[in-house]
C-alpha cells in the first residue's frame, strides 16, 4: 500500500492488465502518456518516487537510466506467466491510494493528484447505479491514459462484469468510422471527450447502433442531440481533484442555450461562493467549491499547495471536512442546476485538456534567447481557443517561431505548445506593474512560419492550399506551413478531410492529415505513396476538370448578371 508504480503504455489490453496488476498487488498506478517528451516522463517518475515502471518493449528506451526497475508486459510475458496465479494479500484499506494522475502545474512543475480507493469506489458505485451497468454491457475505452476519464471508463465496467472495447487510434480519429465501429461491436455505453462527442453528434448515426447512453465531459458542451439519435446524451463535469466526475446532467431541450453541468453526485456537495466564501443567490456568478467523498487526498508531496486548494469546509460539522476550490465560475439556475461560466484563474481548457498557463510560461522562459514570456488563450471564434505565446528577447538575437515550437515540443505535450508566437520589444504593463494581458496584440494571421512563404506549385498543392485558407479563414498559406501552427484544431481538420475527399474524389484518411501536416508533404504523399501514378494522374485530371467547370459556371453567372443589368437599364 502507498507504493506508486508508473504505467507508461498505449491504450491497449495490456494497459488495463498493468493497472489491474498494480492495484491487486496493493500499489497505486501512475498513468503517463507514452507520447510525452522524455524530460516530462523523467519528471513524473522522479517526482512520484515510483517503485517501478510498467511499459512496453518499444517504449523502454525512453525510460531507462531512471534508477527504477522496468517491466515490459509484452517482452517479459513468459517470465511473468511463471509466477504464482493467486490474489496477493495486499492489506489495502479504503483510505489507501488507488492512483495518482499528474496535471499541469502553475509553478512550471506538474503536480500529482492522489486519489484513494474510497473516492474511486464512490464514483464506481454511482456510475453502476445511474447507468444500470450489467455484465452483458459493452463499454469503450477511448480517453488517453493520462486523462483521468480513462479511470472512469475502466473500473465501473470491469467491476460489474461488463466487457471493455478499445478502438484503434485510426478508428478513434474518424467519427464516421468510430460510429460504424460502435455499431459493429454492439457497444451499449460509451464516453467520448467533449470535442469528439460534438463531432459525432453532427454525424448520421448508422442503423443497428445499440448505444443507449453517450457520456461526455472534459470541456464546455455546445451541442444537443439531433432528432433520431436515441441514445441519452449525458454531460459531466469534474476536476481531477474530485475523482473524475463531480456533477452530471442529461442533455435535453431545444438548442439555443448551453447545456448545464447539472447536479452533484451522491455523497458530493457543491457550493457557489463569493470571494468571502459566502453563498451567492440563484443566477449570480460565483466560484465553485466541491466537498464530499469524491475529493482527492491532495497533491503528492505538496502540502502547501494542498492547503491552498483544499480548504476547511465551514458548512460541515464533520471534523476535518474540506472543500476544493475549483477556480471555475458557475451559477445556480432556477431549475437547481449548475451552469458553467468559465475559468476564474489562469487555468484554461484547450483542445480538451485542462492546462495551467503558468507551466507553459515557465518552459518558454527557460529558452536561452527569451527574457520574458507570457502565454494566453485567445478565443478567435466561439469555442475555438488558441494558445499564443508572447516573448521578449534576451538580447538582440530574436528567437524564431519555429525555434520556439521545437524547443517546447521537446519539453511539453503537443496540446500545450502554442499555435502562435509574438516576439515583442516589451510586454504591456498595468499601472500596478503587472502584465496587462488584455493589451497583448492578436497574433499575425498570416502564414505561421518564419521563412518566406512558399507558394503552391502544382494543381494538387493549390487545391489543398485553397481548402486550408477557406477552413482557417486565412488570406494565404505556404506549402511548408503546418496546419496546427496556423491555428488549426481537431474540429477544423475534420472539415479539411471532408472537403479534400470531396474535391479529389477519393477518401483521404484523417490519420494522413496528422501524419503529413504540411501542404507539401501531404501533396507528395497523395501523389506518390497513397496512390499509384495512374491514380495520381486521374486525381490531377479531376482537379483540372472541376476548376474548368467552376470557371464556366462563373462565366455563365457573369453573363446572366450582365443581361439582367441591361434589362434593368
Amino acid at each position: 500500500p502507498e507504493q506508486r508504480v508508473v504505467l507508461c503504455m498505449e491504450r491497449s489490453v495490456e494497459l488495463v492488465v498493468g493497472a489491474l496488476g498494480i492495484m491487486k498487488a496493493g500499489g497505486a498506478y501512475v498513468p503517463v502518456d507514452p507520447t510525452y517528451p522524455a524530460e516530462r516522463l523523467r519528471t513524473v517518475v522522479g517526482d512520484s518516487r515510483a517503485k517501478a515502471v510498467v511499459t512496453q518493449e518499444k517504449l523502454k528506451g525512453a525510460l531507462e537510466g531512471l534508477g527504477v526497475g522496468v517491466v515490459c508486459l509484452d517482452a517479459d510475458r513468459q517470465e511473468l506467466e511463471k509466477q504464482e496465479r493467486k490474489t496477493p494479500e495486499s492489506g489495502v484499506r479504503a483510505e489507501n491510494l488507488a492512483y495518482v494522475i499528474y496535471t499541469s502545474g502553475s509553478t512550471g512543475k506538474p503536480k500529482g493528484v492522489e486519489v484513494s480507493h474510497e473516492s474511486l469506489g464512490n464514483l464506481v458505485a454511482w456510475h453502476q447505479r445511474e447507468y444500470e451497468v450489467k455484465p452483458e454491457d459493452r463499454a469503450t475505452q477511448v480517453a488517453g491514459p493520462a486523462f483521468d476519464a480513462s479511470v472512469w471508463e475502466v473500473w465501473p465496467y470491469l467491476t460489474a462484469g461488463a466487457s471493455l472495447h478499445i478502438p484503434s487510434d485510426e478508428v478513434k480519429a474518424e467519427p464516421g468510422k468510430l460510429l460504424e465501429w460502435l455499431a459493429g461491436d454492439g457497444v451499449t455505453l460509451s464516453f467520448l471527450p467533449t470535442p469528439l462527442a460534438e463531432v459525432v453528434l453532427g454525424e448520421e448515426w448508422p442503423e443497428g447502433l445499440e448505444l443507449r447512453a453517450l457520456l461526455t465531459g472534459g470541456d464546455r458542451l455546445r451541442r444537443r442531440p439531433r432528432q433520431g439519435q436515441k441514445a441519452r446524451l449525458m454531460n459531466h463535469y469534474g476536476p481531477t481533484e474530485n475523482t473524475v466526475v463531480a456533477t452530471w446532467a442529461p442533455v435535453v431541450g431545444e438548442a439555443g442555450t448551453l447545456p448545464p453541468i447539472g447536479k452533484p453526485l451522491p455523497n458530493v456537495q457543491t457550493y457557489v461562493l463569493d470571494e468571502g466564501m459566502n453563498p451567492v443567490p440563484v443566477g449570480v456568478r460565483g466560484e465553485l467549491y466541491i466537498g464530499g467523498e469524491g475529493l482527492a487526498r491532495g497533491y503528492l508531496d505538496r502540502p502547501e499547495l494542498t492547503a491552498e486548494r483544499f480548504v476547511p469546509n465551514p458548512f460541515s460539522g464533520k471534523p476535518g471536512a474540506r472543500l476544493y476550490r475549483t477556480g471555475d465560475g458557475v451559477r445556480w439556475s432556477a431549475a437547481g442546476e449548475l451552469e458553467f461560466l468559465g475559468r476564474a484563474d489562469s487555468q484554461v481548457k484547450v483542445r480538451g485538456f485542462r492546462v495551467e498557463l503558468g507551466e507553459m510560461e515557465v518552459a518558454l522562459a527557460q529558452h536561452p534567447a527569451v527574457r520574458e514570456a507570457v502565454v494566453v488563450a485567445r478565443e478567435s471564434a466561439p469555442g475555438d481557443k488558441q494558445l499564443v505565446g508572447y516573448v521578449v528577447a534576451q538580447g538582440e538575437a530574436r528567437p524564431s517561431k519555429a525555434e520556439l515550437r521545437t524547443y517546447l515540443r521537446e519539453r511539453l505535450p503537443e496540446y500545450m505548445v502554442p499555435s502562435a508566437f509574438v516576439v515583442m520589444e516589451a510586454l504591456p504593463l498595468t499601472p500596478n506593474g503587472k502584465v496587462d494581458r488584455r493589451a497583448l496584440p492578436a497574433p499575425d494571421e498570416g502564414h505561421g512560419s518564419d521563412d518566406t512563404l512558399v507558394a503552391p506549385q502544382t494543381e494538387l498543392e493549390r487545391t489543398v492550399a485553397a481548402i486550408w485558407q477557406e477552413v482557417l479563414g486565412l488570406p494565404k498559406v505556404g506549402t511548408n506551413d503546418r496546419f496546427f501552427d496556423l491555428g488549426g484544431n481537431s474540429l477544423l481538420i475534420l472539415k479539411v478531410q471532408m472537403k479534400l475527399s470531396t474535391a479529389l474524389g477519393i477518401e483521404v484518411k484523417l490519420t494522413k492529415l496528422f501524419q503529413y501536416p504540411t501542404i507539401a508533404s501531404l501533396a507528395q504523399h497523395l501523389t506518390q505513396e497513397d496512390t499509384g501514378p495512374e491514380q495520381a494522374m486521374a486525381s490531377q485530371q479531376r482537379i483540372k476538370v472541376r476548376q474548368e467547370l467552376d470557371k464556366q459556371r462563373q462565366a455563365r453567372r457573369r453573363q446572366r448578371t450582365n443581361k439582367k443589368d441591361s434589362q434593368d437599364e
